[in-house]
């Protein structure tokens, strides 16, 4: 949000509502996020200057943002209980939400705008793509952890602030709705895509139908487990927390293992028309693959495990049916910047599940004696 287009009076109004000491002495627009409204906000006090984060949520996306709270809070009460337990800084190495002055979690204004405040956690910086295979190790181990000490949880307690957000064969019939329809008048345009997502139909339902034959348990998952949503100690480099925690719905750590996948051992960009330019990177595959074990500690079952090359494939062709899809309808649903942008994007994720499906033996390979060596 630029400076123009911010309301400075509506922040400072919301800020006001929130159990905060000091005055204001500054509000901006923050960060980069495209769903929520992003700022941060500056007090001063007696004891100097405290920096929060203010946030307006989303509720054309996410339609209940108090029971989106409600997991907010619970899991980063949890969080904080399992850090400090084992020796950590609970005001770094997670989310800190803070109160209303009547000590609810979000404050719902006059225009039905819903807003949140955290503390602001010092000493951090986001890491936009991945630079170096030390890196998505980093970023593996970070979102590993953060299963690992969520693995006791009650994942089923949770809400789902996006229903069937990472259900492949919810999102397969979404695409097939979407084609059916043709309402753009596109379809004839980009059969060989078309064909692509259909050829592959038999695979939609292996996880799902995993989890309900119990052989993959149910967990709090991120499910948007990109490596921006890290922050990294900017002395250190250590991946210190896990952020953005609106899509922590029950899950498979097959969604939080597939999307980092998906999203960082690509060789090009998730909008690159060159498609010579995407593949996937071995050696990041590694890199995660270890971290994320590393971080779990010897928390997933071997059936998990065993299926990390399926996650990273289904999340990769899920993704590229939601962008096919949207692109079919008329671009609605996914910001596009270009013409045909959807479909670059759907192309990107093609063509990278059909160069996993070339390099499966080789991911089952790496996944293989990565298990060996957490698990023995």
């Amino acid at each position: 949000m630029s400076e123009e287009h911010f309301d400075r009076t509506g922040a400072k109004k919301a800020l006001e509502q929130f159990a905060i000491d000091g005055s204001v002495k500054e509000i901006r627009p923050y960060g980069n996020g495209h769903i929520n409204d992003t700022f941060l906000a500056v007090f001063q006090s007696g004891d100097g200057e405290k920096r929060y984060i203010l946030q307006r949520m989303n509720h054309n996306i996410f339609k209940n943002p108090p029971l989106l709270m409600e997991n907010v809070v619970g899991v980063t009460d949890y969080l904080r209980k399992a850090i400090l337990t084992q020796g950590g800084d609970p005001d770094r190495e997670t989310l800190n939400v803070v109160r209303t002055l009547e000590g609810k979690s979000y404050y719902e204004d006059q225009g039905h705008s819903f807003w949140r405040v955290f503390l602001y956690v010092e000493g951090t910086l986001c890491l936009e793509k991945v630079e170096s295979p030390k890196d998505f190790y980093n970023g593996g181990a970070a979102f590993g952890d953060f299963q690992r000490m969520l693995a006791e949880y009650p994942a089923g307690e949770l809400h789902e602030t996006i229903p069937n957000f990472h259900n492949t064969p919810s999102r397969f019939q979404d695409f097939r709705r979407a084609l059916e329809a043709d309402r753009a008048g596109r379809a004839a345009l980009v059969r060989p895509e078309i064909e692509f997502a259909l050829s592959r139909e038999e695979e939609i339902s292996v996880l799902t139908d995993l989890l309900k034959k119990g052989e993959l348990p149910l967990r709090v998952t991120h499910n948007d487990t990109k490596l921006n949503n890290i922050l990294f100690d900017r002395a250190t480099g250590r991946a210190l927390c896990v952020i953005d925690l609106d899509t922590v719905m029950p899950g498979l750590s097959l969604y939080d293992f597939g999307d980092s996948i998906r999203f960082g051992a690509s060789t090009g960009a998730e909008d690159e028309r060159d498609l010579s330019r995407i593949e996937l990177d071995l050696e990041l595959f590694e890199a995660f693959t270890e971290g994320f074990l590393k971080g779990y500690g010897g928390k997933l079952t071997r059936r998990e495990i065993e299926m990390f090359p399926m996650g990273a494939k289904l999340m990769t062709y899920e993704c590229g049916i939601r962008f096919l899809g949207d692109f079919l309808e008329g671009d609605v649903y996914f910001k596009v910047h270009r013409e045909n942008h959807n479909l670059d994007r759907a192309r990107t994720q093609f063509k990278l599940v059909a160069d996993m499906e070339k390099k499966w033996d080789q991911m089952v390979s790496i996944v293989e004696k990565h298990r060996a060596g957490i698990c023995g």
